[in-house]
């Protein structure tokens, strides 16, 4: 159970002393006052989760304590006690901001409950502020690595078009960040307060697409046994984003052509029509121009969504930023970079990354559980991450040239390493006998 720290103010030195006593035992932090002068010095000085003070007392009443709480504390909550007589008085108090009221003589349980629903409720709003502020942070323009100069670029476009109500189009292939950057956009723009409301047009069949799309009217098929709201009434004044729009099929893409153009949409077995007024962002790692030349996307569609394209570039283009983007999945675990060894960042940025960033995040977590608590090495790596695509080993030929039979020793090395030192696994490794193994390393001393 959430616990809190309260303060009892009361004349009355045994109802302060019960009141503490019983407090305390469901593990709250209880300190206590003698009359509403005491109080108010006690709650200038620091700051309570809850006051529960009499109403009529010596000096200052509960009514100034009150008022003093709500001026200096707005969050701490007060709860008043009072007698028959007053009972009219403590409900006028709740209209200037008292949580609740207890009349005299009251059960112990009574003041507890509401102790704890007060409680309980400033716990969820402070969750709720955390996974607020952690969202932000982690859908803000900061969150999306990159130093190199395509990335600046991309930050430099989210930054104009935020502040606009314009239509976005990001382009970019599988893993490059697309909703991470519609999410910056989101929440740099003026509708950051309201919802962001995301939709993979290609995970949903398009029996079921138009209904998430635009909701439905209950009876409208078989199943609709209630009204649904659709995302686009669900984003309200914020921003709903199209994931994979080119996905989506001709005859859904000419209701969303008209929803985008009329801003208005009808539900899905309705007659009613309903105004939007969401904020669109496209996203697609489809060439559109090649399905505008088949037929298979709208021509029109294309150039409603298309207001405003940004292209992502892929991880392969901007290799400066791979340390960058390591050291940011390692300190999503509190590590540094040090927990990886300097070859495996250097086979890391030399990788193509068909994948993109979500592939390198997926590497470094797989590579952190088989590294445990050592470092990452090239051993924790997986192996594909040293051959291209052409089935050929990556390796940079600096100006000054290189040396064959170096580069030989090494990578018999290396597979010995892998190994374990076992010549037989360590020659299949490199794709030759044993013998032949042998051979080169006497070769190479």
């Amino acid at each position: 159970m959430a616990t809190g720290k309260i303060l009892v103010i009361d004349d009355e030195r045994r109802m302060c002393l019960v009141l503490k006593t019983a407090l305390e035992v469901d593990g709250h932090q209880v300190d206590i006052a003698a009359d509403g002068n005491e109080g108010l010095t006690k709650i200038q000085a620091g700051e309570f989760d809850v006051v529960i003070t009499d109403l009529k007392m010596p000096g200052k009443d509960g009514i100034e304590i009150l008022e003093t709480v709500k001026k200096l504390h707005p969050k701490t909550e007060v709860i008043l006690m009072t007698a028959y007589a007053t009972a009219q008085t403590a409900i006028e108090a709740m209209k200037k901001g008292a949580y609740d009221y207890v009349i005299k003589p009251f059960e112990m349980t009574e003041v507890k409950i509401k102790v704890r629903q007060i409680i309980e409720k400033n716990k969820l709003a402070l969750e709720n502020i955390h996974l607020k502020e952690k969202l932000k942070k982690r859908y803000s323009l900061s969150n999306i690595i990159g130093v190199s100069g395509a990335m600046q670029a991309v930050f430099q476009m989210i930054e104009k078009v935020a502040p606009s109500d314009a239509t976005v189009l990001i382009r970019g292939e599988s893993g490059t960040g697309k909703e991470l950057v519609a999410h910056a956009i989101h929440q740099l723009s003026p509708r950051q307060a309201a919802p962001f409301v995301a939709v993979n047009c290609a995970a949903l069949p398009e029996s079921l697409l138009e209904s998430e799309l635009f909701g439905h009217e209950k009876g409208a098929f078989t199943g609709a046994d209630k009204q649904k709201l659709g995302r686009f009434e669900l984003a309200g004044n914020g921003t709903i984003f199209l994931d994979e729009i080119g996905d989506i099929s001709p005859a859904t893409q000419v209701k969303l052509l008209r929803v985008l153009q009329a801003k208005e949409i009808v539900r899905v077995g309705g007659t009613r029509t309903i105004k939007i007024n969401a904020r669109t962002i496209a996203a697609t790692n489809r060439n559109l121009e090649e399905l505008l030349k088949t037929g298979a996307f709208r021509e029109d569609l294309y150039y409603r969504i298309n207001v405003f394209p940004l292209h992502l570039p892929p991880l392969r283009e901007r290799k400066e930023d791979v340390p960058l983007l390591i050291e940011h999945f390692l300190n999503e675990h509190d590590l540094t970079l040090d927990k990886i060894e300097k070859p495996a960042i250097k086979a890391l940025i030399n990788y193509q990354w068909a994948g993109n960033v979500r592939e390198l995040e997926n590497i470094i977590e797989r590579s952190l559980i088989l590294a445990g608590n050592s470092k990452i090495t090239t051993q924790e790596l997986p192996p594909h991450i040293f051959v291209d695509e052409s089935n050929s080993l990556m390796l940079e030929i600096p100006e000054e040239g290189i040396s064959l039979e170096d580069v030989e020793k090494g990578l018999i090395q290396k597979a010995l390493a892998r190994a374990q030192g076992n010549k037989t696994k360590a020659a299949r490794l490199l794709g030759i006998t044993r013998r032949k193994l042998y051979s080169m390393m006497e070769r190479l001393g």
